[in-house]
């Protein structure tokens, strides 16, 4: 039976008080080279810009979700960016979040700003009820104050796998352009410390920039060169930014993923690309591309429109090793590689002196010890 047709692949997430629904609104504006630039707001779901088929739409929807699941359901699936734990608000209530498309996803919340703690602890709280499934990073960090190096290193000691999405240059966005806790440029703030944090711990690390090209790109640039042990992630690299752009930056910096939001290509209607148009550029870069939904935003059919434009991703790629990649194993490799971190290690070895054991831990990685952790009650 296809994994996602049983009921365990439902996730129960538990709610974070005052967290809100996060969506992101692309706006677009001229920039100097002719391209759009990308703009981002936390906004109701029901404030989500109108939505149609874009050009790219007619020819990449030619199969049903349905049928597309059956074509790839027994390949591991990882949503790699999802907002989904900003999703409600209310902690009285429990929803049943069902994610049978999906095998795991990168699981964080508000971006940058106070209730992002709040939301980060939601998605916490989710990984210890589904840690086969749900891999917890976190954004509610003060990027304009050094507690914000403190707040992180705890919570990556504790066991989160990434930092982000952190809003690290925003201007065209009405909402994340004022958020308490964004930078002007990615060389801003406390950034340039993080990314050493990232590297210590070998997690990478979600930023949102826009716009998409200019000043902010060039920091971003200066960023990516002065700290080449940081795994960067560029969210949403397609939203607003030409195949030839995103080849540019891969091939000059080695140390760059591209997150790919797939739903934005295909189906938003300020794309002016299609999904066949990334494919030599995923050719070229096999090991540097993640797939994600972005929670659906922008799209009509929400996330479920999101996923299917994964799939259609998927489709187009043809090459049966680089679907394999670009579906889960790219993002997956980032997780498996990452090492126990010393504050889970004491907790195990406190759980072993209690039960009389002592199991090496030489090699133990931070999945590993996040299971130990939750299968003990003690994550």
């Amino acid at each position: 039976m296809n994994k996602r047709t049983v009921a365990a692949s439902s996730l129960v997430v538990v709610l974070a008080a005052g967290a809100a629904v996060l969506g992101f609104q692309l706006f677009s504006e001229r920039e100097p080279d002719g391209e759009q630039a990308l703009g981002a707001v936390i906004t109701p779901a029901k404030a989500d810009p109108p939505s149609s088929p874009s050009p790219a739409a007619s020819t990449t929807e030619s199969k049903s979700l349905d049928e597309l699941v059956a074509k790839y359901g027994e390949l591991p699936l990882i949503d790699s960016h999802n907002h989904d734990a900003a999703s409600y608000a209310n902690l009285s209530k429990l929803p049943l979040l069902d994610y049978q498309e999906i095998d795991k996803l990168v699981l964080f919340g508000d971006v940058s700003e106070p209730s992002a703690v709040y939301t980060d602890l939601a998605a916490w709280e989710a990984y210890k009820r589904n840690p086969d499934r749900i891999i917890p990073f976190f954004s509610g960090v003060n990027l304009l104050d050094e507690s914000g190096l403190e707040t992180s290193r705890n919570n990556l000691e504790k066991g989160y796998f990434g930092i982000g999405e952190l809003a690290a240059a925003s201007t065209n966005s009405p909402v994340l352009a004022n958020v308490a806790w964004k930078t002007q440029h990615p060389m801003d703030g406390i950034l340039p410390d993080m990314y050493k944090l990232a590297a210590e711990y070998d997690v990478p690390l979600l930023l949102h920039i826009d716009p998409p090209s200019g000043y902010p790109m060039d920091k971003l640039e200066e960023a990516l060169r002065a700290y080449p042990e940081t795994t960067i992630i560029f969210a949403h690299a397609n939203a607003y930014s030409t195949p030839d752009r995103v080849r540019r930056l891969l091939a000059d910096h080695p140390n760059l993923y591209a997150d790919f939001f797939a739903g934005f290509t295909a189906f938003n209607p300020g794309s002016s690309h299609q999904l066949e148009d990334y494919v030599p550029v995923m050719k070229e870069f096999p090991d540097r591309f993640v797939l994600s939904t972005d929670s659906g935003y922008g799209l009509e059919g929400g996330y479920r429109k999101a996923v299917e434009a994964m799939y259609l991703m998927l489709d187009v790629l043809g090459d049966g090793e680089l679907v394999r990649k670009i579906a889960g194993a790219n993002m997956q490799a980032l997780i498996d590689r990452q090492m126990a971190t010393e504050t889970q290690l004491e907790q195990i070895r406190k759980l072993d002196e209690a039960a009389g054991v002592k199991r090496d831990l030489s090699k133990l990685t931070k999945a590993e010890a996040g299971n130990i952790l939750i299968e003990a009650g003690k994550a």
